[in-house]
């Protein structure tokens, strides 16, 4: 008996939804939905409130480091322990809630030393950072299980929860007050959507495992193993801290060396290195659990490296040659001072992007050495950043360092990989 051709189209299409292609495609809209935030907010705000809008989602960023390396922990814990996935998502999770709780409380300490460095128009926005980093570190764990077990639709729906509830709740907010507080209180509310989504995808998958899992494991599962999880964590995070310093340091190093209008102007130009740096994100994703597996990490890193560097060429050329509608993109005429740099900002954004898939690849291998040199690099920024005086010495001064790191990271991963299993 052959099926009906409606039943074949709804298998086609579950299966398609069901794939890494379409993850890819969700992952982008959100990284298109994140870049039309930053759009609209530049558009709205202007250069001198969006400045410091800016400013507080490279802090957001940086401290979402902490979310990362719960990911990355998770995917890799559940990839390398075949079997095992449902005694792993119940203790990752529990290290998760307490690792938010732990964040969101040192950002709210920080809230006035926030408010001072960013010159902000008061504490109020720096608050609510805070709250945005409790949610940002649960959707962390929720998506480093679902990406171990390779379960690219509930993946997909969290990561479409992270992007347009932003641009449409943040977006209504600016609408109504023009503020940096309003923006940051629209990212707040939005950011607790992906973890609303995470509970809701795990949730089924959660009472199946307590139900099932017999009182041995479950004793193993608690609080002893929890900690294995959080010291992994916390060496992951250590690297992508290094790496979303060294990729944000710029934007708070222009607030405090360039001025209000000459910095926002920066910030416009960043939205170009940032759309750049994120738009091969699904690359890293789909890549990673292959990274984490000794017999596939070296042929996954050379194929997601051409990749990310085809998609950096395409954009560094369409920034070079179609600068006057990267414009629209960037925020209008207010910014028509920074349309020369555009191409350096791409260029940023693609060498940053090459950056972020060497750290998560040493992130799969469980190297930390590299992570050093990360530190090193943002220390190297710092000390020439704060002798610029416009921006195009800022980008130039941040590319060239950002470039010399890349070329040696690139060495020596390869070399590691070159090395046996047993010298590794």
């Amino acid at each position: 008996m052959t099926a009906s051709p409606t039943s074949a189209r709804r298998r086609r299409l579950s299966a398609l939804v069901r794939s890494s292609g379409f993850l890819a495609v969700c992952i982008m809209v959100t990284n298109v939905s994140t870049y039309g935030f930053q759009i609209i907010a530049a558009r709205i705000l202007g250069p001198g409130q969006y400045g410091g809008v800016a400013s507080m989602m490279s802090l957001l960023l940086v401290v979402g480091v902490v979310q990362l390396g719960m990911q990355a922990t998770a995917s890799r814990r559940v990839t390398g322990t075949p079997g095992q996935e449902r005694v792993i998502e119940q203790t990752v999770l529990r290290a998760t809630y307490r690792a938010a709780i732990v964040v969101g409380l040192v950002m709210l300490v920080a809230s006035p030393l926030v408010w001072r460095l960013l010159r902000l128009d008061s504490i109020y926005p720096a608050l609510l950072v805070a709250v945005c980093a409790v949610p940002l570190t649960v959707m962390g764990g929720q998506a480093g299980v679902l990406q171990g077990e390779r379960r690219w639709l509930g993946l997909a729906m969290v990561y479409l929860a992270l992007g347009i509830p932003r641009v449409v709740i943040t977006t209504a907010a600016m609408w109504v007050r023009p503020t940096e507080g309003a923006a940051m209180a629209g990212v707040a509310l939005a950011q607790f959507a992906p973890a609303i989504v995470g509970w809701w995808v795990l949730r089924r998958h959660t009472n199946a495992t307590e139900a099932e899992t017999d009182t041995t494991t479950a004793a193993a599962a608690k609080a002893g193993r929890i900690k294995p999880v959080v010291v992994e964590m916390l060496h992951g995070s250590f690297a992508l801290l290094g790496f979303f310093a060294l990729s944000n340091v710029d934007i708070l190093l222009a607030r405090n060396v360039l001025s209000d209008h000459v910095s926002g102007l920066y910030a416009g130009g960043l939205i170009l290195t940032k759309a750049v740096l994120f738009l091969p994100q699904f690359v890293v994703i789909i890549a990673f659990p292959s990274m984490s597996a000794e017999d596939s990490r070296r042929s996954a890193l050379i194929k997601s490296l051409a990749l990310v560097g085809g998609l950096g060429a395409c954009a560094i050329a369409g920034a070079w040659l179609l600068s006057g509608l990267a414009m629209i993109f960037i925020g209008g005429p207010d910014y028509a001072e920074i349309e020369g740099l555009l191409w350096v900002f791409a260029i940023l954004g693609t060498v940053l992007s090459v950056l972020q898939l060497l750290v998560y690849s040493v992130l799969a291998r469980r190297s930390r050495l590299s992570a050093y040199l990360l530190w090193i690099a943002v220390v190297a920024v710092l000390g020439l950043g704060a002798m610029q005086t416009t921006a195009e010495g800022l980008v130039w001064t941040v590319l060239s360092v950002d470039a010399i790191l890349a070329a040696v990271l690139l060495s020596v991963t390869f070399w590691r990989l070159g090395q046996t299993p047993a010298r590794r």
